[in-house]
């Protein structure tokens, strides 16, 4: 810095001013110093900067799997959200979910000197009293059931399947078959959840469930079985990749989409629009969730606790060619 104030005939105090980006230095000046930088090939220390203020413009990322679609994008919104706002990530997958590799994640993190912490493990783990989270650090959850002090940001689950199921009831269907999610996901609990009640309010029946596991190979298999049952004649299931199995199943036994059983997913990835028949299916906002999970993050690194810990997104119906009116009644394929 002494050496760029020489090179620009300015002060030190100029020099750190203008390469911090203070807005209180006149462009004339600011060019000089600036001209001076790339001259010199002054870059500003930030391990420095940040032992004077505390901040390390750094945001860490725990994830357990970086394969599915939801969070891959919800990941993809948060750095360009973080990198907007002038911070880095530092992303730390954890490979099994355990109490032990969690904490080691937190620990680690605290080591590499973040300001906070977005965590997205959409599993029942985090409710585990023996996991701590670091005292002082702030923490923004992804995908939980909110039963610790910290902000945690997510789409509306129960709503997203509610609009789904009403939708088939709608179209003149009895009830409702539903493929969920693994039994130990937030996401997939809300979703069954919500899908029972709905059809209990509706006065319809409520199916046994067919527990998935997220892949096209649970659909498949789930459509196989439901394929040889006359009496179905609208599915749910939980993600777009689960639908996608279930109705190249239903293909396989002749069973026609929609005119004998609609199918509706969850998710609405790029691809579902060329699914075939294309698939109704719920839309998820997974790059607003990702914003807000940056913005409250940023918020608490402020000091700002937010008056409302739990932000819920809404989510939006998208009616494709997968679903229809109740057909005539059709006989077993096989």
């Amino acid at each position: 810095m002494a050496d760029v104030a020489r090179e620009a005939g300015v002060s030190g105090q100029t020099v750190s001013r203008v390469s911090t980006g203070r807005p209180n230095v006149d462009e004339e000046t600011r060019r000089r110093v600036l001209e001076a930088m790339r001259k010199l090939g002054y870059r500003p220390n930030s391990a420095a900067r940040a032992l004077r203020s505390g901040r390390f413009r750094t945001i860490g990322v725990i994830m357990f799997t970086l394969s599915s679609y939801g969070n891959m994008r919800t990941l993809d919104a948060i750095a360009v959200t973080a990198a907007s706002a002038g911070y880095s990530i530092t992303l730390l997958p954890v490979q099994h979910l355990t109490q032990g590799e969690v904490s080691v994640a937190f620990g680690r993190l605290s080591e590499q000197a973040v300001d906070g912490i977005i965590i997205i493990i959409e599993a029942h783990l985090l409710d585990d009293a023996d996991i701590t989270l670091p005292p002082g650090l702030p923490v923004v959850v992804v995908d939980s059931s909110a039963r610790y002090p910290y902000p945690v940001v997510d789409t509306d689950q129960a709503q997203g399947a509610r609009i789904a199921t009403e939708h088939l009831l709608d179209l003149g269907h009895r009830t409702v078959q539903h493929i969920s999610g693994p039994l130990g996901s937030f996401s997939a609990g809300r979703r069954r959840d919500s899908w029972a009640e709905t059809l209990r309010s509706r006065g319809a029946s409520v199916p046994e469930v067919i527990v998935g596991d997220w892949s096209t190979d649970a659909g498949y298999r789930a459509g196989l079985e439901l394929a040889d049952d006359p009496d179905v004649t609208a599915i749910f299931a939980a993600n777009d990749q689960m639908a996608l199995g279930v109705i190249r199943a239903l293909h396989e036994r002749g069973v026609a989409v929609p005119e004998d059983v609609s199918v509706v997913g969850f998710d609405d990835m790029e691809e579902a629009g060329s699914f075939w028949p294309p698939l109704t299916t719920v839309h998820q906002h997974f790059d607003e969730v990702g914003r807000l999970s940056v913005s409250q993050l940023l918020d608490e690194i402020d000091g700002d606790l937010p008056e409302e810990l739990t932000v819920r997104v809404p989510t939006e119906l998208v009616v494709r060619a997968s679903t229809g009116p109740v057909g005539a009644p059709r006989t077993t394929r096989r």
